[in-house]
């Protein structure tokens, strides 16, 4: 047990909760965008532990253009992770790095996945964490398994089909006790140019005691990342939220970030609390976010467009991240 402790550590994309009985959630997201842009869809498979060490395993469902969502239960011990590498199977369904295989009741099908953009992993940093990633009393841990990647395949979902070949899609996870009592999470790979992806989520952190805003941003171009993290010397220096949109600017030494995410229709996710799945979330796979990335010394324009597409979230009390 201990081994597989510490080999997930090390590779965040895989299951991490080895010998967790209670308090615990563990939750994967795949989000899958087809080629024409007419189908957009979340599968979030995953596992949840109350405080007396009930739970089971789950399947949510998101029809990101309907706006509807399904919850689809499983026992425990239909929940199989694999100890060396990303892989997880619930029930008679499969999740890995290379593809989703489903066999629901209403939700059947494959999608292969391939070229996937990891995030850069150093072993004393592992993950989209950084340092913050070896405090292993944190209620929230994030991860990210690929910015963009191709999808192949398809679904037969309620009667219709719904194709992916061609289209792109996106993968991160989170796991702990908890989603942060109040943050903001967007994330596009549908610019005008193919290769770009942006991720940005800003939290409200518990921490020893006291808390803190922390914020996690990524943005993928062709190949290199430019990041703007709570511990690589970046700065959120501003945040406003609009009646249904959010503003915010990030800069580090070298760069400043300008974004303005604009909500689409939203659906209600069930989230964790204390390891149940008892919150309530609202996403949008419907909403545009317009981002600008200037030099900060000279104020070259490195790279301005607009995310189609975008999945947002804006949960719990705002005024705690101002």
């Amino acid at each position: 047990m201990i081994a597989k402790k510490i080999q997930a550590h090390f590779h965040p994309e895989r299951f991490q909760g080895w010998g967790k009985k209670r308090n615990y959630f563990e939750g994967w997201y795949f989000k899958l965008i087809s080629q024409t842009g007419d189908r957009a869809m979340a599968i979030i498979p995953g596992i949840a532990m109350d405080s007396r060490g009930e739970g089971h395993a789950f399947i949510q469902v998101m029809d990101g253009k309907k706006g509807t969502a399904e919850y689809h239960t499983f026992p425990l011990d239909a929940f199989q992770p694999v100890s060396t590498h990303f892989e997880v199977a619930v029930g008679d369904n499969q999740f890995s790095a290379t593809g989703i295989k489903l066999n629901l009741p209403d939700l059947q099908g494959e999608i292969s996945i391939s070229g996937k953009a990891s995030w850069p992993n150093p072993w004393y940093a592992p993950g989209i964490m950084g340092p913050f990633s070896w405090l292993k009393f944190m209620e929230c841990f994030h991860g990210i398994v690929s910015m963009d990647h191709l999808l192949d395949g398809q679904f037969k979902y309620q009667g219709e089909v719904f194709d992916f070949s061609g289209g792109r899609g996106y993968m991160e996870k989170d796991w702990g006790k908890s989603f942060p009592s109040a943050y903001v999470w967007m994330q596009s790979n549908h610019f005008e140019e193919k290769g770009i992806s942006f991720k940005c989520s800003v939290a409200h952190i518990p921490f020893l005691g006291t808390s803190f805003t922390g914020f996690i941003a990524g943005l993928y171009i062709h190949g290199t990342f430019i990041r703007f993290t709570t511990y690589n010397k970046s700065r959120l220096t501003y945040l406003e939220r609009g009646k249904q949109s959010v503003q915010l600017s990030l800069q580090s030494p070298k760069y400043r970030l300008e974004v303005e995410a604009i909500s689409g229709r939203t659906t209600l996710l069930a989230s964790p609390i204390q390891g149940a799945m008892e919150g309530k979330i609202a996403e949008s796979m419907t909403a545009t976010l317009n981002i600008k990335l200037t030099h900060r010394r000279s104020g070259q324009t490195i790279f301005e467009g607009s995310g189609q597409h975008a999945g947002l979230e804006i949960a719990g009390d705002f005024e705690l991240l101002q």
